[in-house]
C-alpha cells in the first residue's frame, strides 16, 4: 500500500488543496461533511493527511453533506463545513445553502470547479455555481489564485460566524487546488467593509428600552432564532424571570426560554397557541428580540400588535423596518444588549391584571387534542416522548410538515441548540441528516428525529451514513402515508380535493381518502424493512397500549432505531390562522 504524504510546513511549497484544510485546522474546524468527485479529488486526498485531526463524514447524497454539517452547526453554535465537487454536486447544495441563508446558520460550502481556461465553455461537470447562489448565500467567493486560498477561508469562516449568521460558497477550481505556493496562514483579510464589531446597541438606546420597560402594563416578548444565534439565551431567561414578562417564540427561537418556564407561551404565529397570539395582539409593548416578522408569525401585517409599541432590536439593520415599523428600532448584538438593560431596568409596577387574563386565555384553551380516539395521535406520540426524554440530555430534530408543528406544540424545548428544524425554507428532507450532524458534534447526546413519511423519504440514504459513520440517532416516524400539511390545506380550503397527496399505492382505497389503512402489513412501503436493510433496529407500532413502550424501546436502544408510528390521516394541526388572516379569524377545532 502506498504511504501518504504527511501534512507540509508552512516554509514548504504546500498545494492549494493542503492549505485549504490546514486553514480550517488553524481555525478550529474539526468535523467536515463531504462527498467527492472528479473536481474535489485533490481536497479529498489532501483530507486524508489530516486525518487525526479532521473527522471526514461521507453523506449519501450532497443535500445530506450540506444538511449534516447545518445539523452540526445548529447545535454545536460552530461554522458547519461541507464540501462537493462541481456541476451536480455543488447544485445538489444549495437547497441546504439557501435553507442556512433564511435561518441565519452559519456554513462554509466548498465546491470544487472545473479547471480555469475552461470555465464558461460548458466543460464536463460545470456549472457556475457562484452565480447560481448569489442570492442565497451572506458571501461567495470564486478562487482563481492559490496565493488567495488561506485568506479567503479565513474570510469565510468570519463571515459566515460574525453578524447576522449566514452560510459561504467557494468555489476551488481545480487547478487551484494542485498549484503550489508557500502559504501565508497569517496574511491580513480584505473585507472592505464588512464591520459588526460596532454593532452595539447605545447607552442611550438601552436606557429607553428600561423606560418603556418600566412603564408597560401588558409586556411580552417576542424572541426568535436571533436569542439562539447569538448565545443570549441565558440573557433572556434571567431577564424576562426577574421582569415576570410573558415570552413568544418563534420555530427558530424555541429553547431559547424555557418551553416549560410559567412564563412561556410557547409558539406564536400561523400554527402557534391562542393565548400566545392573543397576548400578542393585546400587548401594549412588543419586545422583538432577533426577529424578522415572518409572514408565518404576523399573518396580517397591518393587524399584528397594533395595539402597542414595538421595540425591535436585531443584529442586522436590513431587518429594521423592513416588514413591521418599529417605534424604537435598534440594531445590535442581542447579547450585549439584554446583558446591559438587565443592569439598569427596573420591573414594570404591576402585571398582576396582564398574567391573570393570560391564564384565563390558557384555560380556555389548552394545547390539547382528543385522548380518547381509537388510534394514536401526534400530538400523543410527541407528549409521550417529552415525558421520557425531558430530563435528558436530548437534541430534537425534524422534517417538515405537520409533524414539524406537533413537535414545536408539545414537545418543550427546555435548552438552547437542542432544536433544530428548517424554518424559513421549509425543506423537506431536513431532519434525519441534520440530525446526523447534531450527533456528530455532541456523541453523548440522545438525538431524535421526529419525522414524517414524505419528509423521511427525501433523505433515507442518509440512514447509510449514521449505520457506517457510526452516528446513532433515532427516528420518531409518524407515519400517515400523506403529504399530511398539504392534506390539511386541501380539507380547509380546496373542499378536499386530494391532488396527489396520498402516498400510497394508486389501486388501494386510501387513495380516495377511504379508511386509515392502519395496522400491520398495511402501510407502504415497509419502514422497518427499510430500517433494517440499512444496518438500524425498527418497529411498528399502531395501538396505543403498545406506544410508550415501543418509546422506551427506541430511546434505549444501543444503536440507531426507527419507530414507524401509524397516526390516521385526517389530523389537522390546530390552532391554525389562516394565511394573511389575524388572530380573529383563528381556526380552534
Amino acid at each position: 500500500m502506498a504511504s501518504i504524504d504527511k501534512p507540509r510546513l508552512a516554509s514548504q511549497l504546500t498545494s492549494g488543496a493542503d492549505i485549504v484544510i490546514q486553514t480550517l485546522v488553524n481555525n478550529g474546524v474539526d468535523t467536515v461533511f463531504a462527498y467527492p468527485g472528479g473536481c474535489s479529488i485533490p481536497l479529498h486526498q489532501a483530507l486524508t493527511r489530516y486525518r487525526d485531526k479532521v473527522r471526514v463524514i461521507l453523506p449519501r447524497h450532497e443535500q445530506g453533506c450540506g444538511f449534516g454539517a447545518q445539523g452540526y452547526a445548529r447545535a454545536s453554535g460552530k461554522v458547519g463545513v461541507c464540501m462537493a465537487t462541481s456541476g451536480p454536486g455543488a447544485t445538489n447544495l444549495v437547497t441546504t445553502i439557501a435553507d442556512a441563508k433564511l435561518d441565519s446558520i452559519p456554513l462554509l460550502a466548498i465546491t470544487g470547479q472545473v479547471v480555469t481556461p475552461v470555465i464558461g465553455t460548458d466543460a464536463f461537470q460545470e456549472t457556475p455555481i457562484v452565480e447560481v447562489c448569489r442570492s442565497v448565500t451572506k458571501h461567495h467567493y470564486l478562487v482563481t489564485d492559490v496565493e488567495d486560498v488561506s485568506r479567503v477561508i479565513r474570510e469565510a469562516l468570519h463571515v459566515a460566524s460574525t453578524g447576522r449568521k449566514g452560510p459561504v460558497l467557494i468555489d476551488l477550481p481545480k487547478d487551484v487546488q494542485v498549484a503550489q505556493t508557500v502559504p501565508d496562514f497569517n496574511a491580513l483579510m480584505n473585507l472592505p467593509g464588512y464591520r459588526v464589531d460596532h454593532l452595539k446597541a447605545r447607552p442611550e438606546q438601552i436606557a429607553q428600552m428600561a423606560a418603556a420597560i418600566k412603564r408597560a402594563k401588558r409586556p411580552v416578548i417576542y424572541a426568535g432564532g436571533g436569542i439562539v444565534q447569538a448565545d443570549a439565551a441565558e440573557e433572556l431567561t434571567r431577564l424576562a424571570r426577574r421582569l415576570k414578562i410573558p415570552v413568544t417564540t418563534t420555530l427558530t427561537g424555541l429553547g431559547g426560554f424555557p418551553g416549560d418556564d410559567d412564563l412561556c407561551l410557547g409558539m406564536l404565529g400561523m400554527h402557534g397557541t391562542v393565548y400566545a397570539n392573543n397576548a400578542v395582539d393585546q400587548a401594549d409593548l412588543l419586545l422583538a428580540l432577533g426577529v424578522r416578522f415572518d409572514d408565518r408569525v404576523t399573518g396580517n401585517v397591518a393587524e399584528f400588535a397594533k395595539h402597542g409599541k414595538i421595540i425591535h432590536l436585531d443584529i442586522d439593520p436590513s431587518e429594521i423596518n423592513k416588514i413591521k415599523p418599529a417605534h424604537m428600532p435598534i440594531v445590535g448584538d442581542i447579547k450585549h444588549a439584554l446583558a446591559a438593560l438587565e443592569k439598569i431596568v427596573e420591573p414594570p409596577e404591576d402585571l398582576a391584571a396582564w398574567h391573570a387574563q393570560i391564564a384565563v386565555w390558557k384555560r380556555e384553551a389548552p394545547m390539547a387534542y382528543n385522548r380518547s380516539s381509537e388510534n394514536i395521535l401526534a400530538q400523543q406520540a410527541i407528549s409521550e416522548l417529552w415525558e421520557l426524554t425531558k430530563d435528558r440530555d436530548t437534541i430534537i430534530a425534524t422534517g417538515v410538515g405537520q409533524h414539524q408543528m406537533w413537535a414545536a406544540q408539545f414537545y418543550k424545548v427546555r435548552q438552547p441548540r437542542c432544536w433544530l428544524s428548517s424554518a424559513g425554507l421549509g425543506t423537506m428532507g431536513f431532519g434525519l441528516p441534520a440530525a446526523m450532524g447534531a450527533k456528530a458534534a455532541n456523541p453523548d447526546a440522545l438525538v431524535v428525529d421526529i419525522d414524517g413519511d414524505g419528509s423521511l423519504l427525501m433523505n433515507i440514504q442518509e440512514m447509510a451514513t449514521c449505520h457506517c459513520e457510526k452516528l446513532p440517532v433515532k427516528v420518531l416516524l409518524l407515519n400517515n402515508m400523506h403529504l399530511g400539511m398539504v392534506v390539511q390545506w386541501e380539507d380547509r380550503f380546496n373542499a378536499g380535493n386530494r391532488a396527489h397527496t396520498y402516498l400510497g399505492p394508486i389501486d388501494d382505497p386510501e387513495a380516495i381518502g377511504l379508511g386509515n389503512g392502519i395496522g400491520p402489513d398495511k402501510r407502504y412501503p415497509n419502514f422497518v424493512a427499510i430500517a433494517e436493510g440499512f444496518g438500524w433496529q425498527g418497529r411498528r407500532v399502531w395501538k396505543k397500549d403498545e406506544l410508550v413502550d415501543a418509546l422506551r424501546e427506541m430511546i434505549d436502544s444501543p444503536g440507531s432505531f426507527l419507530l414507524d408510528v401509524q397516526i390516521p390521516y385526517q389530523e389537522h394541526v390546530l390552532p391554525m390562522i389562516p394565511s394573511g388572516m389575524t388572530v380573529r379569524d383563528l381556526i380552534r377545532e
